[in-house]
């Protein structure tokens, strides 16, 4: 890659949705300017993070656990239940940019973090080239969509997609549809399938595990805490169903008691009409939809040879242990909205530490 527009910065965040732009906030709050002191870069083409590429139907009275960013609440009167979340939360990280003059620059692709010499990070990305002390990656999972792979999956006639390209109900009319994931998408997008296809599946390798009654504080730190020892271990981060479960609304309860959600175990092979099992039992499917979560994207900070053999990024809060100066943020236990908010918080205070204690390099 040509050196060309080579800048030299203190902090480079990669990514604006919650937790980038909570980072960026708290940057500003302490002190630092942007495109003096700090670069936002984001690939997306507009703001709104991942969510501007949520389904039209997940309406913002259905998401659960949105929080406000720091320091500028998402009112009430903006947040309307019956407006698309991809909209909603896409309208308000809009404002929330103009109003801390946040001065994102989009749509940027980064191509690659390597060791720069001198104390710096050369971070690659399609508008050049920049030379940072400090590293906020808050690139979140959306563009790691994970699909797994069974025998025969090239023979299948029909179609195959992700929850990362689902367009909602309306495409699976008159289908027969096979749901495979039992996380929160997975349920989602089964119930609303099921209300227009000719016939729904749904396909988990775990049996589901309903959560009933409240979700309170105690509970929210004891899964935080199972997510964060994963990480301090190395390991990949697990997903947030895997350690709360699934919470019971009235949606749920519905869709139980009309046998939508009567699972079956995953099957073995997929044929070129549908999917089987080896005791012999087949579903027949025209669309095989892939609701089976996603990955940290962090292909871009390889270079750095941050993984451990267990396959993740060992971290401690948000500090990459193998380079202090590279911080994850909505990474493993902060990959919440309130989690992304607290995190960018704590990355900033340890940089601001790592730039007073180690001196700028000439």
């Amino acid at each position: 890659m040509s050196d060309f527009g080579v800048r030299d910065i203190d902090v480079v965040v990669i990514g604006a949705g919650q937790a980038g732009l909570s980072g960026a906030h708290h940057l500003r709050r302490s002190g630092l300017e942007p495109d003096r002191d700090f670069v936002v870069l984001d690939h997306a083409p507009r703001p709104g993070g991942a969510w501007q590429f949520r389904w039209p139907s997940l309406t913002y009275g259905r998401v659960h656990g949105m929080h406000s960013l720091p320091g500028m609440e998402l009112t009430t009167a903006a947040a309307d239940d019956e407006r698309p979340s991809s909209e909603v939360i896409a309208a308000y990280f809009a404002a929330y940019e103009d109003r801390f003059d946040l001065r994102v620059h989009r749509p940027v692709d980064v191509t690659a973090v390597r060791e720069g010499g001198a104390g710096r990070l050369r971070v690659e990305t399609s508008e050049g080239v920049w030379w940072a002390r400090a590293l906020i990656n808050a690139t979140g999972t959306w563009d790691r969509p994970f699909w797994p792979r069974y025998p025969g999956q090239e023979t299948f006639l029909g179609r195959q997609l992700h929850t990362a390209h689902y367009p909602g109900p309306g495409a699976f009319a008159g289908l027969r549809v096979v749901v495979v994931g039992g996380g929160a998408s997975g349920t989602q997008h089964l119930i609303e399938i099921a209300e227009v296809a000719a016939d729904t599946t749904w396909v988990t390798r775990r049996p589901p595990v309903f959560r009933e009654g409240p979700f309170g504080e105690e509970q929210g730190r004891a899964a935080v805490a199972l997510v964060e020892e994963r990480v301090r271990q190395g390991l990949p981060p697990l997903s947030v169903v895997s350690v709360t479960g699934l919470p019971v609304n009235e949606a749920i309860t519905k869709a139980r008691e009309e046998g939508v959600l009567d699972r079956l175990p995953m099957f073995d092979r997929i044929t070129p009409t549908g999917v089987a099992w080896d005791d012999g039992r087949t579903v027949e499917a025209d669309v095989i939809l892939w609701a089976t979560g996603f990955r940290a994207a962090v292909d871009h900070l390889a270079p750095l040879r941050l993984r451990e053999p267990g396959g993740g990024i060992k971290v401690e809060e948000t500090r990459a242990v193998r380079d202090e100066r590279v911080h994850l943020v909505g990474y493993g236990p902060s990959a919440s909205t309130i989690g992304a908010n607290r995190a960018g918080r704590a990355a900033v205070r340890d940089i601001r530490r790592l730039l007073a204690r180690v001196p700028e390099p000439v």
